[in-house]
This record gives C-alpha cells, sequence and structure tokens, in this order.
C-alpha cells in the first residue's frame, strides 16, 4: 500500500489525512524504503520521534522547478540526501568517463541526477523558499564539509556550506543528529542560527565574536581556505587533524577561516553566511540499542510502488543482505568509512539481525540464501578494545595498521554464534559473505589463545560454509611501500591467507576461488611497482578481474597525498601518477595476460630496465592449483560481487555493480 512508504506526492499526502508537513527530504537517488539507502534512514527517523516527513525522490532540476513546490512548504526545514554514492564517483570513472549506468536510478538512467546535487538542489530551494532552512546530510556533503581537493574540478574547493548556501551540515551517520535539529527547531521561535551546539554539525559564522564561547584552547584553528589555495603543505597539516579528530572518542572543535576570493567569487552568489566555518564534535558511537533502533524501524524493504516494472540495480544486489554492523577499524588511506562513520564498530544484537533475517525469509522473491551478511568489513562484528579507557585517548586512524593493537579484542566467537543462529532459521538454505574479509585479523596470533581458537575456528568455518564459490579480498597491492601509505597489511599475509585457503578447500574436498581487489596509480605507487604486481600475481595463477584505478575522492588521506604530493603524517614527499598517460602505463599491467598489451608492456619493462619480467609474464609457465586452474574452473559460478567500501549516503549499502573487467569504482569510500 502507498501508506506503507513516507509519502512522495500530494496524493499520498491526501491519503494520509495531512495538511502539512515538518521535514521534506530531497534525494538524489531513487526512493527505496530499506536500512541500506541513506534518505529512508533519516526519514524513518524522524517518522519513529514523531515528525510528518515526506520524501521527492530524484526532482526534476530543469524548468519551472515544479517537483520542488509540489509539496509546498515544511514546517521546520528541506533535508538534502544526495545519494548513496558522492554523484561524482557515481557518474565518473577515474578516467571521468560516465559510467555505464547509474546504479540508484531506475532502470539505470543517467539523467535522474545532476552532478553535485547538494549544490544544486540547495541553491534552487533558497532561490524557491529563502527563508526556509536547509540541512545537509548523506556522503557527499559529509566529506566536503571543510576545504578539499575536488578531482573533478582540479582544484581545491571551500566547505560546500559556501558553494551551496544550505544552513547546516549532518555528517556523519546522521539519525541521532537530524532528530535533535528537528526537536529543537519544533520548539517556539527557535532560529536555525542558534543551533550551535549540536553534536556532528558544521555550520558557519561571520566572525569570531559569533563562536559559542569564542576559540578556546581545547578548539584545533585549521589553515584558512586562502592558505591552503597558497600552500599544498597547508592542506596537507590540516588533514592530519580532520582525520585524526573524525576519529577520536573525545575530539576537539575544528575552525577553519574561508576568506576572500573563494565567497566573492561564489559564495555570496549562493549565499555564503560567514567567514568561519565551525566543525563539532561526533557524537559518541551509537550502543547497540541504539543501532538495533534505526535498523528494526518499519521499512517495507521495497522500492517505492512508483518503480513498478522498473530495475534499481543497487538494490538488486542489496535486497536479500543484511548488515550486521556499522564502523570499521580498518583506516584505509583511501576509504571513507572512518571519516563517515568512525573506526569505533557498533555492532547489532543477535536478536535484531534475526528479526531482519526472517523478514528477508518472508521476502516472495527469496529463495533461501542470503546473499551477505556482514558490513563494511565481514569480520569485525563484536571487536571492541579491551581497556575503554586507552581507547578514549588513542589518535591512531587504524587500530590494526601498521600492527594489530595489542588492546584490540579480536574473538571471532561472537560472529559465530551469529552465523550460526542465522542457519538455524526456518527457511535460510545458506548465508554467504559478499562484505570484504580482512585475512590480516584471521591470521594474527596474540596472546589471548581464546581468540585465537576463534579465529582459526572462523577461517573454516567461512571457507566451509558462507563462500558462494569465491571469496573477495583485498590485498590492494604487493609493493610493501605501497601498501604501508595504504595502510594495508604486507602482501606476505596474502600469501599466507591464500595457502591455507587452498589447503582448507582441499581437505574438504571444494573448489572454490579466491577473488582479489587491486589498486594501480594509488599514491607512492610507481610503473615498477605495477610490473611486480603483474608479475606475483601471474606466478600466483590469477588473472586479475577486480581492479579499479585510485579515484581521488574528497576528505581521504590518500586523495589529500596524491594533490599535496606529502604524505599529511610525516610531511615527506609521495610520488603519484597524475596524467592519464601515467595511470594507464600503470593500469596495463593488470592485464598482461591480453595478447594485445604484450607488444607494449615488453617496451615498457624494457624502458624500466626490467626485461627479467618479461620472461616471468610471457615465458613458459606451468601452472599450479589456482582460481584459473581446471581444478578451479569447475568451481560453482557466482556473480562477481563489488567491493564493499564505498561512497555510500548509508554505509550498510552494498556497492553497486559493475562488470566484471570494467573498471570499478572506487572503495575510495566507500551515509546518512
Amino acid at each position: 500500500m502507498l501508506t506503507d512508504f513516507l509519502p512522495t506526492t500530494k496524493k499520498e499526502l491526501e491519503l494520509r489525512g495531512w495538511d502539512y508537513v515538518d521535514v521534506i527530504l530531497f534525494s538524489g537517488d531513487a526512493y527505496v524504503d530499506h536500512p541500506s539507502f541513506g534518505v529512508a534512514v533519516i526519514g524513518r527517523a524522524l517518522e519513529a520521534a514523531g515528525f510528518r516527513v515526506a520524501i521527492v525522490p530524484q526532482p526534476d532540476w530543469h524548468g519551472d522547478y515544479r517537483d520542488f513546490r509540489k509539496l509546498g512548504r515544511p514546517r521546520l526545514f528541506f533535508g538534502i540526501s544526495p545519494g548513496c554514492m558522492d554523484s561524482m564517483v557515481n557518474k565518473y570513472t577515474a578516467a571521468r568517463r560516465l559510467r555505464s549506468e547509474d546504479a540508484y536510478s531506475p532502470d539505470g538512467r543517467h539523467d535522474k541526477r545532476p552532478e553535485y546535487p547538494t549544490i544544486v538542489y540547495t541553491q534552487i530551494l533558497k532561490q524557491l523558499y529563502p527563508d526556509v532552512p536547509v540541512i545537509l546530510g548523506g556522503i557527499e556533503a559529509s566529506m566536503r564539509r571543510l576545504t578539499h581537493y575536488d578531482y573533478w574540478q582540479d582544484r581545491l574547493r571551500p566547505s560546500i556550506l559556501v558553494d551551496s548556501g544550505a544552513d547546516i551540515i549532518s555528517y556523519g551517520m546522521g539519525e541521532k543528529t537530524i532528530v535533535e535539529i528537528a526537536r529543537r527547531m519544533a520548539q517556539p521561535s527557535t532560529l536555525i542560527a542558534q543551533l550551535r551546539d549540536i553534536p556532528q554539525t558544521v555550520y558557519m559564522v561571520a566572525s569570531e565574536a559569533d563562536i559559542p564561547g569564542g576559540i578556546t584552547a581545547d578548539d584545533i584553528v585549521l589553515h584558512s581556505h586562502e592558505e591552503c589555495l597558497r600552500s599544498k603543505r597547508a592542506e596537507a597539516e590540516n588533514y592530519r587533524h580532520i582525520e585524526e579528530q573524525s576519529n577520536m572518542v573525545h575530539a576537539q572543535r575544528l575552525i577553519q577561516p574561508i576568506y576572500g576570493s573563494e565567497i566573492g567569487e561564489k559564495g555570496s552568489e549562493s549565499g555564503a553566511k560567514g567567514t568561519l566555518v565551525i566543525v563539532n564534535p561526533p557524537y559518541p558511537p551509537m550502543t547497540t540499542d541504539e543501532l538495533d533502533a534505526s535498523f528494526d524501524l518499519p521499512y517495507t524493504r521495497l522500492p517505492h510502488p512508483k518503480y513498478d516494472g522498473k530495475r534499481i540495480p543497487a538494490y538488486d544486489m542489496i535486497k536479500h543482505s543484511v548488515c550486521i554492523h556499522r564502523g570499521c577499524f580498518g583506516g584505509c588511506a583511501f576509504c571513507t568509512i572512518s571519516a563517515h562513520q568512525g573506526k569505533f564498530v557498533v555492532s547489532r544484537s543477535k536478536e535484531s539481525i534475526l528479526r531482519e533475517v526472517g523478514q528477508v525469509c518472508q521476502m516472495p522473491d527469496f529463495r533461501g540464501n542470503l546473499s551477505d551478511l556482514g558490513g563494511p568489513s565481514a569480520n569485525m562484528y563484536g571487536m571492541a578494545g579491551r581497556n575503554k579507557r586507552a581507547c578514549e585517548k588513542c589518535r591512531r586512524p587504524s587500530c590494526i595498521h601498521p600492527q594489530i593493537c595489542p588492546n584490540l579484542d579480536t574473538d571471532h566467537s561472537k560472529l559465530l554464534d551469529i552465523y550460526r543462529a542465522v542457519d538455524a532459521v526456518p527457511g535460510l538454505k545458506k548465508s554467504f559473505i559478499g562484505s570484504g574479509v580482512r585475512y590480516d585479523l584471521l591470521l594474527h596470533r596474540g596472546s589471548d589463545e581464546a581468540a585465537n581458537r576463534s579465529a582459526e575456528e572462523y577461517t573454516r568455518e567461512l571457507i566451509c560454509h558462507h563462500v558462494s564459490g569465491r571469496l573477495k579480498v583485498a590485498p590492494e597491492h604487493t609493493c610493501d611501500t605501497v601498501l604501508r601509505l595504504m595502510r594495508k597489511p604486507p602482501f606476505k599475509l596474502f600469501s599466507q591467507f591464500k595457502r591455507l585457503f587452498d589447503r582448507i578447500n582441499r581437505e574438504e574436498g571444494l573448489r572454490q576461488q579466491i577473488i582479489p581487489y587491486f589498486i594501480s596509480s594509488h599514491p607512492g605507487c610507481r610503473e615498477e611497482d605495477m610490473a611486480e604486481l603483474a608479475a606475483q600475481t601471474k606466478d600466483m595463477d590469477f588473472h586479475l578481474e577486480q581492479v579499479q584505478d585510485f579515484t581521488p575522492t574528497p576528505m581521504t588521506i590518500a586523495t589529500e597525498t596524491w594533490y599535496t604530493g606529502l604524505d599529511p603524517y610525516t610531511l615527506e614527499p609521495v610520488f603519484s601518477a597524475h596524467s592519464p598517460e601515467e595511470k594507464q602505463a600503470q593500469r596495463k599491467y593488470f592485464f598482461w595476460y591480453k595478447p594485445e598489451e604484450r607488444p607494449t608492456l615488453e617496451r615498457s619493462l624494457r624502458r624500466l630496465g626490467r626485461p627479467d619480467l618479461i620472461a616471468r609474464l610471457f615465458g613458459p609457465h606451468k601452472p599450479t592449483t589456482s582460481p584459473k586452474s581446471p581444478a578451479a574452473s569447475k568451481a560453482p559460478a557466482a556473480r562477481p560481487t563489488p567491493r564493499n567500501h564505498y561512497h555510500h549516503d548509508n554505509p550498510r549499502t552494498s556497492p553497486r555493480p559493475e562488470k566484471p573487467k570494467q573498471e570499478k569504482r572506487g572503495r575510495n569510500r566507500r551515509h546518512p
């Protein structure tokens, strides 16, 4: 029934008997009422708090703006949720070519959203309703809350508040923030300009005198936007503070001056209101009860009926999956999850997970197989620091790099309990793990023998019962220098895990594949490193499919390193491939096995002074047991599942699909 969904039209408001709406949410994605879609999460959270909420999905931004007018003026504010992925990552490849489809639009259509919908939607709403507050949320605004490098414009941009003219940003996972904003705005005579103390928000003020409490010793004053325009070192120095404060229990307030030309150039036209950007510290991580409450909201788990007969590719990927936790302590340099969700993992209760699995099992098109029982990383469920006080003081962006923190509880037993409880649900035949597995956690042996045994038990359980023919893992590279900059484990650990995977398959009579993911052109990677990658993976009998060229996306450490040429933590120079020719020279090594690539690669290897690799790549080679061996070729077919990072408005969404040998979308991740 239409009334099972949040209303999207005047008719649907009338069906509910509503003569006004408190909040109207504009979304760059199709409306899918599912906990993996950010606008649904925010809408349902507001509804549960007692507010009347409507959603306008993918409004037409041309002509007379009728889609922006059709529901009229909300009582409290407009909210902008541009989509589960950054709009530019969603539309373009790393080579700035148009992607094959928009996975969050009906039938994959490209014409359903503008570039930078956060800016476009806000400017239209401010033109039509200049006195109504506009609240920004989602990945696009969250990752652009301060001065950032924009790869598609190839320049630094100020906070998106300047370019859009919006009033406030709710950054990160936004359920608590948006409900608090709505409650405060519902109080008589409350103005949006008075909301200066809400955690996890960003706003602008005209001068230092307007900052609540003034600038104190507890604040971090970043280099101004103009300083960053003049000095790449200043931009790099900013991002160490930005990343650290995004991942701390007790974070400091960030303040960045925005002066001069940028505001005069565009900000004044779009309604910028000040010259200082203030980033309030985030809320503490959610509790299990709070996360359960978000997932237990009354989602239909379906696309809105307006899409009947249309395919929404991203929904097809996740409709039979269940997310069991939020957050990731991996801290990968190219990934936005920690910047958006934080590094502290919050896990759902077993009861909440089982309720959702039961709902999936009741879906008419469910055939017994759960496509994914995972999260941002598959095997971080239930993990946290043993000494909470130590975690409260920690500034490390990763709990597992450069080595696994001795305070981290790596016990997999809680996750094993979840798997076994889910597999006992009536109507379920098989639960697969489609999210990426951190094999460094599986191989880690610490002082806790019980945790060590649970890792061994989990590894066998995973391989024997939860792999749909192909297990995806992300070594990302073979060069340890590059891996260090990525904050990934040494490649020898992947080799060790592959040997373990192959041994368990032999012992259990299974014929399964490991599908590794790799990145070219990451900061620190040179052409000769890619040549070595080709040779090493060839020696392991991999013909690589799941590959991507590094895509610089806002607010990741890797992007700032790529743009500035400096490691933000050490300020040491780092080489990066910038030109299309340099990037293509690296990427071609992924496909050494294609006959048409051989002449070019042979010339490149001679130029690099590495003719020895010509023999390794193209000389006689005796296959070993591997995904390309005759035995492995009989493995059951399985649709490739894209890597789970992602630029999402809600990291609970699995990434959008791509054909296996096309350039994969960055997980330079990767929500409400």
